[in-house]
């Protein structure tokens, strides 16, 4: 059982928090800190960015915290390094890696594996992984015990769904709006509606499903929830968090933030009562 599987099976029916961070925002040493306080803010999987020069599936916030991070010198390697760091620290929460393909045929993807691998990475995010290369690269990612969490579209079949989730694991992540990231003000009728089908779908190949893309509220997580996931993804909110360091505000004031932010956010996983 991979450690995102067996977080799951731990949770006994709550919702999962996926808390993403940007690697190497504001720097290298403050996202790190910034990973610790999510996970005392009770995140139960953490997503850790590695920053991209075109991160097309990103919105305003994620962008910025791109060029924030690679302003500060932040590169592939040192980001796995920093993901050691972390795991050494909480071995017990995995780290899902979350980047742009470019970065892995550029290193050659195997190589790129290994790393991730050798250096603590639990699974891999690559939104843009090209779907003729679904197949191959799974059953590398397999081959090292990463994870491969594939993602699936507001405008994706069912039956492209289902192809899908036979080579999805860890979860499915389930994109919830179409468009980029970044918060919304709340959840549309057709988001819920989507992810009830797409839960469906997910629990036949018994796969968990992972909500992400503008949730940043308390209440949008118990309405995803509530409408079948499995687990929520935040990241804007987290990251517009961070975005405070360079705005004045003390690093410790805003590791508090950033951890209570959480601290609320997972509260609206939980079953009431």
């Amino acid at each position: 059982m991979s450690a995102i599987s067996s977080t799951f099976s731990k949770l006994n029916g709550e919702g999962a928090l996926v808390a993403y961070v940007m690697g190497g925002d504001p720097d290298l040493h403050s996202s790190s800190r910034v990973v610790d306080a999510v996970i005392r803010g009770g995140a139960d999987i953490v997503e850790v960015g590695i920053p991209f020069s075109d991160p097309i599936a990103d919105g305003k916030s994620i962008q910025a915290a791109d060029v924030r991070s690679l302003a500060a010198g932040a590169t592939p390697a040192r980001v796995l390094e920093m993901i050691r760091g972390v795991k050494a620290s909480h071995p017990n929460t995995p780290i899902a890696a979350m980047t742009y393909y470019n970065i892995l045929y550029s290193n050659g993807v195997e190589n790129f594996l290994d790393a991730a691998k050798a250096n603590g990475v639990d699974a891999m995010i690559v939104p843009d992984l090209p779907l003729d290369e679904v197949v191959e690269y799974a059953a590398l990612a397999k081959a090292r015990g990463l994870d491969t969490v594939l993602l699936a579209a507001p405008t994706t079949p069912p039956a492209r769904m289902k192809a899908i989730l036979k080579h999805t694991s860890g979860f499915l992540y389930l994109v919830s709006v179409t468009g980029v990231t970044g918060a919304r003000t709340e959840v549309q009728t057709s988001t819920i509606d989507l992810v009830r089908t797409a839960k469906a779908l997910a629990a036949e190949a018994k796969v968990p499903l992972g909500v992400g893309f503008g949730i940043s509220t308390p209440e949008q997580v118990r309405e995803v929830i509530g409408a079948g996931a499995d687990a929520v993804v935040v990241g804007s909110g987290i990251v517009d968090k961070v975005a405070e360091f360079d705005r004045g505000a003390g690093s410790a004031v805003t590791l508090v933030r950033v951890n209570e932010y959480v601290r609320v956010m997972k509260a609206g996983t939980r079953k009431a009562g």
